[in-house]
C-alpha cells in the first residue's frame, strides 16, 4: 500500500516571524536604514507594533537578519565559482568580488547603516558579538578559498590567514561606502591591486627567516579582531 508523506505547515508564530523578516529585508533594500521602522513593518504586515516587537525586539535585531541574508547570498554566489578554480589568488578574488556584488543594492543607503553601526557599543557593529554569525560566514568562505587552493601554505598561516582576510573584507566594505565611482569601480580596482601584492608576498611564507615578521603581522590582526 502506497502512502504519501505530508508536511504540516509551519506554526503561525514561525509564519508571522518570516513575514516580518521578509518585509524588513525588502524595506532595508528599498528604503534604507533610517526609513525602515518597526511601525512601518508592523503596518505593512497588518500587525500591531507590540506583536512585531515580540518577534523582533528592536530594529537592530532585524539588521542582524539582514546581515545574515546578505552573507548567505554571498556564500551561495561564491561557492559555485570557487569550484571552477584552485588558484589561491583567483579564489580570494571570487570571495571579495561576490561580497561587493551582494552589497551593491545597499550603496545608496550605506552611510545610514555605517552611522548606525560605527559605535563600538552598537549591537550592529560588524565586530560585535551579535554580528558574529554573519561574519562567521565570511570567515568560512575565506577558509574554504584557502584550503581548497592548489597552493598549500604552512599550517600556521593557512589557519590564520582567513582572519586577516576577514579584516581586509571589512576595510574594503568601509572603502566601498565612500566610493562614488561608477559601479564602485575603485573598490574593485583596490581588490585587484591588493591581490597582486598578496600574490607577490605569498612565497615569502616559505622563507624561514621571513616567517617571524609575517607571524607578527597575523598576531596584530588577531589583536584587532579581539
Amino acid at each position: 500500500m502506497f502512502s504519501s508523506e505530508t508536511h504540516a505547515p509551519p506554526p503561525k508564530r514561525e509564519r508571522t516571524r518570516a513575514q516580518l523578516r521578509e518585509i524588513a529585508l525588502r524595506s532595508f533594500r528599498e528604503r534604507g536604514y533610517d526609513a525602515t521602522t518597526i511601525r512601518l513593518i508592523a503596518d505593512e504586515a497588518g500587525l500591531s507594533v507590540g506583536t512585531t516587537h515580540y518577534h523582533f525586539p528592536s530594529k537592530h535585531h532585524l539588521v542582524q537578519e539582514l546581515y545574515l541574508d546578505v552573507q548567505e547570498s554571498h556564500r551561495a554566489a561564491a561557492l559555485p565559482l570557487l569550484a571552477d578554480t584552485d588558484d589561491l589568488v583567483e579564489r580570494l578574488r571570487i570571495v571579495f568580488l561576490t561580497g561587493l556584488d551582494g552589497l551593491g543594492p545597499f550603496h545608496p543607503f550605506a552611510p545610514e547603516f555605517l552611522s548606525a553601526a560605527v559605535s563600538p557599543r552598537s549591537p550592529i557593529n560588524p565586530l560585535s558579538a551579535d554580528s558574529a554569525p554573519a561574519l562567521g560566514i565570511v570567515r568560512e568562505l575565506f577558509a574554504t578559498a584557502v584550503t581548497g587552493s592548489s597552493q598549500q601554505l604552512p599550517d600556521e598561516f593557512a589557519e590564520r590567514l582567513p582572519d586577516a582576510l576577514v579584516l581586509a573584507h571589512l576595510l574594503l566594505a568601509l572603502f566601498w561606502v565612500y566610493d562614488r565611482s561608477p559601479g564602485q569601480e575603485r573598490s574593485r580596482r583596490l581588490v585587484d591591486r591588493g591581490l597582486r601584492l598578496l600574490k607577490t608576498a605569498l612565497p615569502l611564507v616559505r622563507v624561514p627567516f621571513l616567517r617571524a615578521p609575517l607571524r607578527e603581522l597575523l598576531d596584530l590582526v588577531g589583536e584587532v579582531r579581539a
